[in-house]
């Protein structure tokens, strides 16, 4: 494995994670740094499985991606659904710097 491909690897999981972040409508219990770091992960370990797998020097350069993406886009999917929602009576803490709301 060399640097390109790690470096591949890390863009197709940051990319797969924000995208898979964005897609799911509203607030998630999943925080937004686990989706990136698990498609991070996931990216690698298909990296790793394309490089046990290595066809040779005439595979095209499309393949790698493919698994990468595929791999990251499962654990995604798998953290944004298992993670679920949160709990309807319960608000989820304020962002950093967020302004506090006035009412009742």
């Amino acid at each position: 494995m060399n640097g390109a491909t790690l470096l591949g690897a890390l863009a197709v999981g940051l990319a797969v994670g924000a995208v898979g972040r964005l897609v799911v409508p509203g607030r998630t219990a999943a925080p937004v740094w686990l989706t990136l770091a698990l498609g991070v992960a996931a990216a690698l370990l298909g990296a790793i499985v394309v490089g046990l797998v290595d066809a040779g020097p005439a595979e095209p350069a499309v393949w790698p991606l493919v698994v990468q993406s595929g791999f990251a886009a499962v654990a995604v999917v798998l953290a944004v659904v298992t993670a679920g929602r949160p709990p309807a009576g319960k608000e989820p803490p304020p962002r950093p710097g967020a302004r506090r709301r006035e009412g009742s």
